[in-house]
């Protein structure tokens, strides 16, 4: 069955497989828990969308999505110039009261929600930029473009976190659903930050995949 598309009725399921309504009963709740069937109320069981798999590279979510076959988006919630503060300071390697361009974008693949992203930049490395620039846009080709800023290194944390009633209407799930909480710091060639992103990645559509060497060998086995 494909993405999408409902259960037939228990009884019918149960005698198209040949197994008791009970056993049956069984499988479709580890299904469910293991976020392969969707309940909605009112409606039935339907086949979940296929989960993404997440590779941890230095890769645009953009770029992530073309490779897979699926039409990336962006939209801008909002944007706004602000003083960076303590905190966003010491990440971007800024004075704390140097500008930062701050955007919030929902983001999108095959126009589903699939994550929630906060993007910081220093100002001053991007003059002009507006939400606008970053509708349905790669924040990282329009560095490349219009900056001649290439994004070279970064380091990136994930932990589980659970959506909030803001991030679930955006994100068009509901609140305390799980997700995947990335926050990713870029730079370019010379050294400077880039960027300071936090992005919460739906759970239900996101799985982590890292490809394992052996330590000593420092290559493929």
């Amino acid at each position: 069955m494909r993405p999408g598309e409902p259960l037939p009725a228990e009884r019918d399921l149960a005698a198209h497989l040949g197994v008791a309504r009970m056993t049956l009963r069984r499988v479709v709740e580890s299904l469910v828990a293991d976020h392969r069937l969707i309940r909605r109320p009112g409606a039935g069981t339907f086949v979940a969308p296929e989960r993404v798999d997440q590779q941890l590279s230095a890769t645009s979510f953009s770029t992530d999505m073309r490779s897979r076959g699926m039409t990336p988006g962006a939209h801008t919630v909002w944007a706004r110039q602000q003083p960076a503060g303590m905190m966003l300071a010491s990440v971007l390697g800024v004075d704390p009261t140097s500008a930062v361009i701050h955007v919030r974008r929902v983001r999108t693949a095959d126009g589903e929600p699939m994550a929630l992203e906060d993007l910081h930049v220093p100002a001053d490395l991007v003059p002009g930029l507006t939400g606008a620039d970053l509708e349905d846009a790669s924040f990282y080709q329009l560095l490349e473009a219009r900056y001649g800023l290439t994004i070279s290194a970064g380091t990136q944390t994930i932990e589980p976190h659970l959506v909030t009633a803001d991030e679930a209407e955006q994100l068009h799930t509901t609140a305390g659903s799980p997700a995947f909480l990335f926050e990713r710091t870029s730079r370019v060639a010379d050294g400077q930050v880039a960027e300071f992103v936090r992005s919460v990645y739906r759970g239900d559509r996101y799985r982590i995949l890292v490809d394992l060497f052996p330590a000593a060998s420092g290559g493929r086995p």
